[in-house]
């Protein structure tokens, strides 16, 4: 594994070029000065949007605003992410947020202006002003938010109030990827050193149980030392969801979040309900984990080594991206090449370097091309986040490829299906090509601990944050030991008797981000299993499943989530996709254990 000590040390071939957004900070200087002035004539467009014409000339500096404004943002956070340390990108940052609150401020008149607009006359603008065609779709879709939108002077105050709504999460960001401190691990020559989290990844899965002892109470320390702080942080951000769906009408935050994407509750509700009546291969997994390891008392820090020793790979960037190619081949040859062109271009980041943040990510920025964030360290893991964040990245590249920019950008609740896709089909190559019975072994339990990571797990943090938005909605307090009671206790349904808890169990709840995007990870699971069924019908040719799923990474957000996942042949409305992906998790369970 390369260990840099500097963000200069990194080829540049294996770094972003952010030149590709802006050749320095003068230009996006300027581009914000654009900016300033497009904000104030969309503010004067405020009781003069009188017939056709002048709706289409404030729409269409909308969206040539909007187009700037998103480029001066990424820019930003991406110069932030690169190293969190550097005070004068999280100021650039900050304008970018603050120039986002301006804009929000001068448009908020006109989501009520246009509901209190009739259908009628809203049709008649189209009919007369040929451009309007392009906007209608959007224009209609407001009228589905019409009990949901507040008076437009209510609209204004709550747009001044976006970054104070928006504090939790930054806070938690702050804290978590700048001021966190982990506790100290001890190298193989005794010298003691302070953790980090891609040390933490490879320390959690070694061989010595004592060194994942030690890196695990490290890792947890900081959020012990912090719990009250990230309690209440938490607390606010759930509280805040809970006074926005209550102020725009919804009758639960739940719901508010599932309107945009027009999920009815109930997919989320028999998504946790079918995990948890499927909850027993789970358990037999773990005790299949603690058999095979040998252990008298399974712990958490047991839960990520691998359970078949020896086979660990060395896999440098250029063979894993090589692998990844290969597996992907099922979906055609224009599918490979463009991906191919993703390294020559340096669209990803790759290397973990002091500051940078954590984990892995791809944001899609229209107009430009996709920037993928890794932190790669030369393992399967690495190999297998590298295609996941590329099956990102081809949705994103495909989406502003073949959609207008109105619809290219595409719902979380899909994205998750492009990523994982690509995932089952690395596994499924990686198992039909091994002939070595060890490696084969590793990589079905690879698939299981990533099926439980991006499916179990995410349907138990599902449940957590349901209970806690439960909890506030019903008037009772939130605060470090509520959360440590809902959150063990959840968290025994899902593991089983067998695992014996470590005081930092119950804390899990604390170093989990996606907890300030409210209903957001319960995507992964839905995600999830939607990709296995459309990975596992490309293997088997189906060349129509093939054709419509790459229709389905050129679609953006042309429709409702459901009705493009319909199109490739998966309805979560019905059971059957998730009992499917839980079957076969069970058959793959069984498989390792007569293995």
């Amino acid at each position: 594994m390369n260990t840099y000590k500097s963000r200069n040390e990194v080829p540049s071939e294996e770094k972003w070029n952010l030149e590709d957004i802006y050749k320095d900070v003068d230009a996006w200087n300027r581009d914000y000065e654009t900016v300033i002035t497009m904000t104030g004539q969309l503010k004067d467009f405020d009781g003069k949007i009188i017939d056709g014409q002048s709706l289409f000339k404030y729409l269409k500096l909308g969206e040539e605003m909007g187009y700037i404004y998103k480029k001066l943002y990424v820019y930003a956070m991406l110069q932030v992410d690169l190293d969190t340390r550097v005070s004068s990108s999280h100021a650039l940052l900050d304008r970018a947020s603050q120039l986002g609150q301006k804009i929000s401020g001068a448009t908020a008149f006109f989501m009520p202006f246009l509901l209190s607009l009739p259908e009628h006359k809203l049709e008649e603008y189209i009919q007369e002003v040929e451009g309007l065609e392009y906007f209608k779709e959007d224009l209609y879709e407001t009228y589905r938010y019409k009990k949901h939108v507040l008076s437009k002077e209510k609209e204004e105050v709550l747009s001044q109030m976006g970054e104070a709504l928006a504090a939790p999460k930054n806070i938690f960001g702050m804290i978590n990827n700048a001021d966190i401190k982990f506790g100290e691990v001890t190298k193989d020559d005794g010298e003691k050193i302070e953790l980090t989290r891609g040390m933490y990844a490879k320390l959690i899965e070694d061989e010595d149980r004592g060194k994942r002892k030690e890196a695990y109470k490290a890792y947890y320390k900081p959020y012990l030392e912090s719990k009250n702080t990230i309690a209440a942080t938490l607390t606010a951000a759930v509280k805040n969801n809970v006074l926005m769906a209550g102020m725009r009408n919804y009758p639960s935050a739940l719901e508010k979040s599932l309107f945009g994407d027009m999920v009815p509750k109930e997919v989320y509700e028999n998504l946790i309900a079918a995990t948890k009546d499927n909850l027993d291969t789970m358990k037999a997994y773990n005790r299949l984990r603690k058999k095979t390891l040998g252990v008298e008392e399974l712990r958490a820090y047991d839960l990520s080594v691998p359970l078949v020793q020896g086979v660990r790979q060395n896999i440098s960037y250029d063979e894993a991206f090589a692998i990844m190619l290969k597996s992907l081949e099922p979906l055609g040859e224009e599918y490979v090449k463009t991906l191919a062109g993703f390294k020559e271009k340096c669209f990803i980041d790759v290397r973990e370097t002091p500051g940078k943040r954590s984990g892995a990510y791809n944001l899609g920025l229209y107009g430009v091309h996709p920037f993928i964030l890794l932190n790669h360290h030369d393992d399967l893991d690495s190999l297998f986040t590298l295609t996941h964040e590329c099956g990102h990245g081809m949705h994103s590249y495909y989406s502003s490829k073949y959609q207008p920019q109105i619809s290219a950008g595409y719902s979380i609740f899909v994205a998750e299906v492009a990523s994982t896709v690509n995932e089952v089909l690395l596994i499924r190559y990686l198992l039909k090509t091994t002939e070595d019975e060890n490696l084969r072994k590793h990589l079905i339990n690879h698939f299981i601990d990533s099926f439980k990571g991006t499916f179990f797990t995410q349907v138990m943090f599902s449940e957590f944050e349901k209970v806690i938005h439960e909890k506030t909605e019903g008037g009772e307090p939130l605060n470090t030991e509520v959360f440590n009671t809902i959150y063990e206790d959840i968290y025994r349904q899902y593991q089983g008797e067998d695992l014996v808890f470590d005081e930092e169990v119950k804390f899990g709840w604390s170093r989990i981000p996606h907890f300030y995007r409210p209903f957001y990870v319960y995507k992964y699971a839905t995600g999830y299993a939607s990709a296995i069924h459309i990975a596992d019908k490309i293997l088997e040719g189906d060349h129509g499943v093939k054709e419509n799923y790459l229709n389905f990474l050129k679609s953006g957000s042309s429709d409702y989530p459901l009705e493009l996942l319909k199109g490739v042949g998966v309805d979560l409305t019905k059971p059957e996709t998730i009992q499917n992906a839980l079957r076969i998790f069970g058959e793959l369970v069984e498989e390792l254990r007569e293995l």
